[in-house]
């Protein structure tokens, strides 16, 4: 029965509410996505904490989406030791820095009064299903080794027959409780995205990156003299 719900009932409830509830929320509320950032009521300690944990859960995420895309080129990778101890190492330091900021961004949320009062119920939701993902990573990464490797091996065929619609539980019910608890959590997150503030990332404006730049003149009046040459259209 764990089986069932934790890896075929799950990642199908999550997708769905991730792709339906995206776009029901897009149609309906999309002039009302945003992020909500709470850096003009605190700047200093956001630095600390968001700048580790965004950098490490994004470094993270690639990793894990290479993993997923390209399970033979990790294997590859890991056959020698030298490149699989620095591969390991590498993604341990990452998801510690991400854990540091994450630590820090919740600290700032719950101890800073302006902050606690613009935060919501479903904040503090997304702040316990990271914690929970972020540390039960790291429980994994230090005491069950060569995650990289049985990630491809294990994960990656189980996640591609989820998406196939033909999902092969086989392997991954065999994986200890923490691991278990990691992917669960996991799903879970991507399910609730659409209802919170990070919504924001499923939408960004990509069409800014190749728009022609806005001019923007400004139209000063003091001691400059009102003569054709120093006229400036406004807008």
């Amino acid at each position: 029965m764990n089986g069932l719900f934790l890896f075929i009932l799950l990642p199908y409830l999550a997708l769905g509410s991730l792709i339906f509830g995206g776009i029901i929320r897009y149609i309906y509320k999309g002039f009302q996505i945003t992020s909500l950032s709470s850096q003009l009521l605190e700047s200093k300690i956001l630095f600390f904490g968001s700048r580790p944990f965004h950098w490490g859960i994004i470094i993270l995420l690639i990793g894990h989406l290479i993993g997923f895309l390209m399970p033979g080129l990790v294997l590859a990778w890991n056959e020698r030791p030298l490149r699989l101890y620095i591969l390991e190492t590498t993604a341990l330091a990452f998801g510690i820095t991400a854990l540091s900021g994450l630590v820090v961004l919740i600290v700032r949320r719950s101890k800073i009064k302006r902050i606690r009062l613009v935060t919501t119920r479903m904040d503090i939701i997304v702040f316990a299903v990271l914690s929970v993902i972020v540390i039960t990573g790291l429980y994994t990464a230090f005491f069950f080794r060569w995650g990289s490797s049985w990630f491809a091996m294990v994960m990656t065929p189980y996640l591609r027959s989820v998406l196939a619609f033909r999902p092969d539980t086989i392997a991954v019910v065999a994986l200890p409780v923490i691991v278990k608890i990691h992917v669960a959590s996991t799903f879970i997150f991507f399910g609730i995205l659409p209802y919170t503030r990070l919504m924001h990332i499923l939408v960004y404006p990509f069409s800014y990156i190749w728009r022609e730049f806005q001019v923007v003149q400004w139209n000063k009046r003091g001691n400059v003299k009102d003569g054709p040459e120093n006229r400036v259209t406004p807008i």
